[in-house]
């Protein structure tokens, strides 16, 4: 077989294939629809509001960002910290959005996007509990009622690390904060950001036993299915929305 001839099958046999295979970026296109799979229970990330199944917050604001950058709608596919990675495998969104923790068991699973903030766990408890909890050691205590959300890294946190403390796993992440303030626990650990959101909205009451000081090291990034394409442009839109100040501006806005 001449040489020539040779490439000329080769092409004939391996363009078509590959004509065939788009990305996911080219299929949201197509479809005119951005999926985007949210909890709904994170504020100031994702807020669900029950009465009429819509969604807003900081990440809310940016996937709208996100899909008009690509020119469709947006569909909302709401999820669970316990069935995320699940969802993920049965392809129900195409990005997941909300103040998602990038962790290895996760990254086994799909990619992650560049990070957009940097954060830790960090204890948040009644501000006249504010001096009694800011150690892991004086948390761990016996005498000590710790309360977590489930199926995420906080739950894992206090999994690893306390041992000696009653550790409550509370199922709705909307109402954890009130058990506190009721008295009904005593410090919730978390992320960060969260304890200065929950300080803001409950000043006086609610306070971060360890500002800006962490436990543990932690990045927050967008979910995405295992598409190399869909994720460049992602990774694309979102350094640019940093560099432009968006991120930064929906911090002031949601969280300080």
């Amino acid at each position: 077989m001449g040489f020539f001839r040779f490439v000329t099958l080769f092409l004939a046999l391996v363009l078509p294939a590959q004509a065939a295979e788009s990305s996911r970026l080219d299929q949201i296109i197509e479809k005119g629809i951005l999926r985007v799979g949210t909890t709904g229970d994170y504020p100031p990330f994702t807020i669900m509001d029950k009465t009429n199944n819509t969604y807003t917050g900081f990440h809310i604001d940016l996937a709208e960002n996100l899909a008009a950058s690509l020119g469709v709608k947006i569909e909302y596919v709401q999820t669970s910290w316990p069935n995320l990675l699940k969802d993920l495998e049965a392809d129900a969104f195409d990005i997941a959005m909300g103040g998602i923790s990038i962790t290895l068991d996760r990254q086994k699973k799909g990619f992650f996007s560049i990070p957009y903030a940097r954060d830790g766990k960090s204890p948040i408890a009644l501000c006249s509990n504010k001096e009694k909890f800011d150690t892991l050691e004086e948390i761990d205590q016996p005498n000590v009622k710790a309360i977590v959300n489930p199926g995420g890294t906080n739950e894992k946190f206090a999994k690893a690390n306390l041992t000696k403390a009653a550790v409550t796993v509370f199922p709705d992440n909307t109402k954890i904060f009130e058990e506190i303030i009721a008295g009904r626990a005593d410090v919730m650990i978390t992320d960060g950001i969260e304890t200065r959101y929950q300080q803001k909205i409950h000043p006086g009451i609610l306070c971060a036993t360890r500002p800006g000081q962490f436990f543990d090291f932690s990045e927050k990034a967008y979910l995405l299915p295992r598409d190399q394409v869909w994720k460049n442009y992602v990774d694309q839109w979102l350094h640019i929305k940093i560099e432009d100040g968006t991120i930064k501006g929906l911090y002031t806005k949601w969280v300080d």
